[in-house]
């Protein structure tokens, strides 16, 4: 059952009916108690009331005061039954309804007692004065004929009322849940582009969270919209530079006679062609890590295996820049996902290069406290001023490279982040290039 309201409306009824039944149930156990009280006292003042009439009078007003107890309702007349005996046993008097049988061999006070196959309630009183003995009794059976009486007369209505509650809550419920039913109407209504907040300031205080958890989606929705045409424009623009140059070196190169002038523009193709490569794997790295596609989790990693498997794949640079790499490395262990590692010394590695001059160099290492691991290049470094800003995406500054597009460092700072890492950047103290340190969370290496 899928339905809210009729999930609430079986709740209520099946509720109300178990309260409805422990009402009448309580109603039934002290209607009795209560009923058997005033019964036993209808009981004694008959039973004093013959009594009365015996101590005044002769033998037959014994035998007038058995045959009709004094007092009693005329509804209840007949249920009740009277016997006088004397006290050497012999039954002086009797009510028609009363049997011949004693009713109770108690000489004062109540008790129960079976004759002819039916229990009695009887009172008895006795006096020595005259010499009799005065029982009044009262048939269980039908006492609890009242009480069965008294419950269906309380029963009946009920059976009458529930259906009309049924409907009573049926309908409550359906205008208790109108908000919910206006709000999903309103969405209906609004077209993909309709990111507006819900109005929740007239709505009910228990679909304020849903309404505000709503209205928080729908930011977050804007957001990555708004992020999403931000990266769709800024490689859009980035992509159609290289390829205009692209098309246009590659018309040079078909048009050109001097072989000088056709290597140039071959050698500016490959150049159009190595940044437009590294655009797409970074737009593709970039949009892997937004999706939070992290692959197949957390494992522990050794950065020293990793640098030596990223550079191994990396083509060779001659002696244009020499690149070192301190063992120590290979004792250094990280716990995070291996391909977000990469990633992120990838790129760091790719914006070294590119801001290394030749003859240059980079070097890996492990910064003193054992557990950092720190870059460093000789290229022209970060103007002070940038160095908040270098890690924002799409952004280039005044060292822009040819090859560059704003995007490397806002992946290494990503993937970095997202591995529990802290990225740090800062001009080296002899202003000869830029030092980057990256800090994980220190984990024991793997036996």
């Amino acid at each position: 059952m899928n339905s809210l309201r009729r999930r609430l409306f079986l709740l209520l009824v099946v509720a109300t009916g178990l309260i409805w039944l422990c009402g009448f149930a309580w109603i039934a156990v002290g209607a009795k108690a209560e009923l058997e009280r005033v019964l036993d006292t209808r009981l004694q003042e008959a039973a004093k009331m013959v009594h009365s009439l015996v101590a005044s009078g002769s033998n037959a007003a014994i035998a007038a005061a058995a045959g009709s107890p004094a007092g009693t309702p005329a509804k209840y007349e007949r249920q009740l039954s009277c016997q006088i005996w004397s006290l050497d046993g012999h039954l002086l008097a009797r009510s028609d309804s009363a049997p011949e049988a004693l009713l109770t061999d108690r000489t004062s006070g109540f008790s129960d007692r079976v004759v002819n196959g039916e229990t009695w309630r009887v009172y008895s009183i006795e006096n020595t004065a005259k010499g009799v003995r005065i029982m009044i009794g009262d048939r269980l059976g039908l006492r609890d004929h009242l009480v069965a009486d008294l419950i269906k007369g309380l029963m009946i209505p009920a059976v009458l009322i529930i259906p009309l509650l049924g409907g009573l809550i049926w309908v409550s419920l359906g205008r208790g849940l109108r908000p919910l039913r206006e709000m999903a109407g309103e969405l209906q209504r609004r077209d993909a582009d309709d990111m507006r907040p819900i109005d929740a300031r007239s709505a009910p205080t228990e679909i304020r969270p849903l309404t505000e958890a709503l209205n928080g989606l729908f930011v977050r929705l804007e957001r990555a919209r708004q992020h999403e045409r931000e990266v769709t424009a800024f490689a859009a623009h980035e992509l159609r530079t290289p390829l205009a140059g692209l098309k246009t070196q590659a018309q040079i190169a078909m048009a050109a006679v001097d072989p000088a002038m056709r290597r140039n523009a071959l050698g500016q193709i490959l150049v159009s062609v190595d940044r437009t490569t590294r655009l797409v794997r970074q737009l593709l790295a970039l949009a892997k890590l937004d999706a939070g596609m992290a692959l197949p989790g957390a494992a522990v990693v050794s950065i020293g295996a990793v640098l030596s498997e990223m550079l191994a794949a990396l083509p060779p640079m001659g002696n244009a820049i020499f690149v070192t790499v301190d063992p120590a490395l290979q004792d250094l262990w990280v716990r995070a996902d291996r391909e977000m590692v990469q990633i992120a010394l990838r790129n760091l590695h790719e914006n070294a290069v590119q801001h290394t001059p030749e003859g240059g160099a980079i070097s890996w290492g492990v910064a003193s406290d054992g557990r950092s691991v720190v870059l460093e290049d000789t290229g022209p470094g970060i103007p002070e001023a940038e160095l908040p800003l270098v890690c924002q995406r799409f952004f280039r500054g005044k060292q822009r490279s040819a090859t560059g597009c704003g995007l490397g460092l806002a992946l290494v700072e990503t993937a970095i982040r997202k591995t529990g890492g802290i990225l740090t950047l800062q001009n080296r103290a002899d202003r000869s290039g830029l030092q980057v340190r990256i800090v994980w969370p220190p984990v024991c290496p793997v036996a």
